[in-house]
């Protein structure tokens, strides 16, 4: 990816751009596109000659764009589906030209579910589509060892709690070399039921990723129509009775609930430990949403960074964050803490090699999604606070006890910005990490899984 410097920024459009393609959001036939750079901020820019111009904000402000770039060494899927045809996004399954395989995939186990969100990325909701049956989620587990998993996985929907044999989903998984599971949902039956929440755990569940919008049930009011806090609440007190990791996971959409950043990093702390981290998601459109987006109706990485700052006074700093090393730079943020017994953050990173000594080669990717599938196994899942240390035991003086504290009192803030019509960058697209098992078992990046057009059409995504 080339860069531009930043000495060149001024207030006016620097340059044509850096190439690369897209799609246009009416017809989804791929198209030239530019990252274009005015001042601080940058737009994908496109045009279809049928449907005109098209111009989204990809980054507003510091940290600057460019410095948040890391060059990394593709790792092409050992075992691909697909070869190249068409061109990226229509060969997806994945396919030999793919940039990265995948660290987590989402098998989406209902299309059933108990909200009518007004922004849904499946568009799921009460219909009658009948939920796949325990033989084809056993056909996506072999498909997924035959593209050279075990990945990690994540139970996804609609609703996957609306399943009662969710239990046996992750039994069989297990049984076939699947070591990580988490659950990704609203916590409505978790906050209720908590003998399923335990047969869950019984059956080897690692993680509950929780949608959690905000503090305020007005936000939940405006974007999952209900008042819902409560249950949410509830859900993680049962999680926590049972020493099961809550992972919160915010969808932030700009003038709703982006002024609660600070509010739900604080809430997260006072749940620990059995909240491990907020995993932030700034709004997508594709699937279901109330109107064509603005821009806006964005936010970006540099804006969450900045506001995390702000609303928490500090507590956390815009430069405890990097991008990760699983995915395209752009795509994501994380930082991680570990929380000392006065309430404070000590931020902490790992460093590749090249980091420690000075080199700034470029990273492996295979690497990077190999830290990235063991990172959230090992600080997600939920870990009994340590005994206090006796005196005699502390050769490092508090070294140690800083080491027993990063076991039960690791804390992570991370973040993934995805990909609808308007700002897809095929280049970020190729090298995305997170895949969706597809009815017949084609492994499919999840933007392009979703992708949708102005119409609600998909490339990928059955009709419901």
């Amino acid at each position: 990816m080339a860069l531009i410097s930043t000495a060149l920024a001024t207030k006016n459009k620097l340059q044509t751009g850096i190439p690369t393609a897209s799609v246009c959001p009416v017809c989804l036939k791929r198209i030239p596109a530019a990252r274009v750079f005015y001042a601080d901020e940058v737009y994908l820019e496109k045009t279809c000659p049928e449907h005109g111009l098209f111009k989204t904000v990809v980054w507003r402000g510091l940290p600057a764009y460019p410095s948040w770039m890391r060059e990394k060494i593709p790792n092409h899927p050992a075992q691909p589906f697909h070869q190249p045809d068409t061109g990226c996004p229509f060969d997806c399954g994945l396919c030999s030209a793919h940039r990265q395989e995948p660290c987590c995939v989402l098998l989406e186990v209902t299309q059933r579910c108990d909200l009518g969100c007004p922004v849904c990325f499946a568009s799921s909701g009460n219909n009658q589509t009948l939920d796949p049956h325990l033989g084809i989620v056993e056909l996506w587990y072999r498909r997924m060892l035959e593209a050279g998993g075990p990945y990690n996985i994540q139970l996804s929907g609609g609703e996957p709690c609306l399943r009662d044999d969710l239990p046996e989903i992750i039994r069989m998984g297990k049984a076939l070399g699947f070591d990580y599971f988490q659950v990704n949902t609203n916590g409505l039956r978790l906050s209720e039921d908590i003998d399923y929440l335990k047969s869950l755990k019984k059956a080897g569940l690692n993680v509950v990723y929780l949608q959690f919008d905000g503090t305020d049930d007005t936000i939940y009011q405006t974007i999952r129509g209900r008042a819902i806090l409560q249950q949410k609440i509830k859900a993680i007190q049962n999680c926590a009775d049972l020493h099961l990791g809550v992972i919160l996971v915010p969808t932030i959409v700009p003038g709703v609930n982006d002024h609660d950043l600070g509010g739900i990093i604080r809430f997260a702390l006072a749940y620990q430990p059995a909240v491990k981290g907020i995993h932030f998601q700034p709004v997508t459109y594709f699937g279901r949403y109330p109107l064509t987006p603005r821009n806006e109706d964005r936010i970006t990485i540099p804006e969450l960074l900045r506001g995390f700052e702000a609303q928490t006074e500090g507590l956390v700093h815009m430069t405890d964050f990097h991008p990760k090393g699983s995915e395209n730079s752009y795509c994501s943020f994380s930082a991680n803490y570990i929380i000392q017994k006065d309430g404070s953050l000590k931020p902490i990173r790992e460093t590749s090699t090249d980091e420690t000594c000075g080199c700034h080669k470029p990273e492996s990717a295979k690497d990077g999604v190999k830290r990235s599938r063991a990172f959230v196994a090992k600080h997600w899942t939920y870990h009994d606070t340590p005994k206090s240390i006796s005196t005699s035991n502390l050769s490092l003086g508090g070294w140690d006890e800083l080491l027993e504290r990063s076991k039960s009192h690791h804390f992570s803030i991370s973040g993934m910005v995805f990909q609808d019509a308007w700002n897809l960058d095929l280049e970020l697209l190729q090298d995305c990490c997170i895949a969706i098992a597809a009815p017949k078992g084609d492994l499919v990046p999840f933007c392009a899984y979703n992708l949708t057009n102005t119409e609600g059409q998909a490339l990928y995504r059955p009709k419901p």
